[in-house]
């Protein structure tokens, strides 16, 4: 019922109103004792009373409009009715009512909102009646169709008037509604808006995290395997392994420490992998000890999107992670098998296959469960292409992706 206001708009409300009764107070007293001004209802003292005592009432519902619209709406009726009861004629204090039905248009509640927009057509009514009707009633003798007509006439426009009138100031605080409204949903819009940029692009820094860690530590663990294995029988071997895994752990520290700073700042994204970064690619995992073939038919031509560049280097790492961690690949060949990469570069897409042995100890269809394959379809659909991976039937496991080339070759 009552809105949250802060210090300062209660302390202005109240001296708004203060002021507003000071005025009214004044503006219905001063000419009342020079001109005698009374009630048919009751006489000139307790009038002069009822009018000192609703001039202070609606003073108070000009001070609480913007805290409880509903409140001051019924505080002004119940002030107006009192008024007609007591047969006052319009005092300088009715005008907090404009105020009261703005704000019931502009804070109030859906409700208030309506009750609003009812008090301003019934407020309407009830004063052409009570204007027009007693001068009417009170000469029964007169029934003229000339004065007929001109009392019809007057209750006609006065009833118009007072309504265009009231129903205005609930008009303006509807407006104000509205620019309220949209400047609210322009906010959470906006806000909605960064979540969603915040949380994409905390779920590429995650895909990015798992595709450097995952193939670096692929790398590392077949590496390290091989060295175990050749450190008695050959040390050049050894050594060459131990090599690898210093750089591809170096390689991979500085890859995270990229992808931490994009953490902390977010404005600046750094370099990403391109297709000139895939030799290096190959070179890790040959060095790891996989037979690797490539093999590009027809070859690229024509300018390829950095964004294309970036989703063929991460599905072709991210599936050859997974040959070295699932596959029976590894361990400087320790378990035979080769993996086949081919390219198929289109006018209108890229075509990506690549294929290794299956080996014994890894579930059929284990890795296409497993998240790496969740973020190389993430990487495909983000560039409006797709993505199959699982077992051939043939013991081996292919991933094949078909990525569109924007504007074509």
């Amino acid at each position: 019922m009552f809105r949250p206001l802060t210090r300062t708009q209660q302390r202005v409300d109240i001296v708004v109103a203060a002021l507003f009764g000071l005025f009214a107070l004044a503006a219905t007293l001063i000419p009342w004792t020079s001109s005698g001004v009374g009630s048919g209802v009751v006489d000139e003292r307790v009038a002069a009373v009822v009018a000192v005592l609703l001039t202070a009432v609606y003073a108070v519902a000009l001070a609480l409009r913007r805290r409880s619209p509903a409140l001051a709406l019924a505080i002004s009726w119940g002030a107006a009715l009192v008024q007609m009861a007591t047969g006052l004629p319009p005092l300088p204090a009715n005008l907090a009512v404009f105020a009261v039905l703005y704000t019931t248009a502009a804070y109030g509640t859906r409700r208030v909102f309506w009750a609003g927009f009812a008090s301003a057509l019934g407020g309407a009514a009830a004063m052409t009646l009570y204007l027009i009707v007693p001068g009417f009633v009170q000469v029964p003798g007169d029934r003229e169709p000339s004065s007929v007509a001109t009392h019809v006439f007057a209750f006609v426009m006065t009833f118009v008037a007072s309504a265009l009138a009231l129903l205005l100031a609930w008009t303006i605080g509807a407006l104000v509604r509205t620019g309220i409204r949209a400047r609210e949903n322009w906010h959470a819009q906006q806000l909605a808006e960064a979540e969603a940029a915040a949380e994409a692009q905390r779920t590429r820094i995650a895909r990015d995290m798992h595709d450097v860690v995952a193939h670096s530590l692929a790398v590392v663990i077949a590496q390290a395997g091989g060295a175990r294995y050749a450190a008695a029988a050959d040390p050049d071997a050894a050594a060459s392994a131990l090599g690898t895994i210093s750089q591809t752990a170096r390689a991979a520290l500085a890859d995270v420490r990229m992808l931490l700073t994009q953490l902390r700042h977010t404005q600046s994204d750094g370099p990403q992998p391109s297709l000139a970064d895939l030799e290096q690619l190959y070179a890790q995992v040959r060095a790891a000890g996989v037979d690797l073939a490539v093999e590009v038919d027809p070859m690229p031509r024509g300018e390829t999107a950095a964004s294309l560049q970036l989703a063929v280097y991460r599905i072709l790492q991210e599936a050859l992670t997974n040959a070295l961690r699932h596959g029976a690949v590894g361990d400087r060949g320790a378990r035979g098998g080769r993996v086949d990469v081919r390219f198929s570069w289109h006018d209108e897409r890229v075509e990506v296959v690549v294929t290794n042995p299956i080996g014994a100890a890894a579930a059929p269809d284990g890795a296409a469960r497993g998240h790496g394959l969740i973020g190389m379809r993430e990487r495909a659909q983000l560039v409006g292409g797709t993505l199959e991976a699982g077992p051939d039937g043939a013991g081996r496991f292919v991933v094949r992706a078909a990525l569109p080339r924007e504007g074509g070759a």
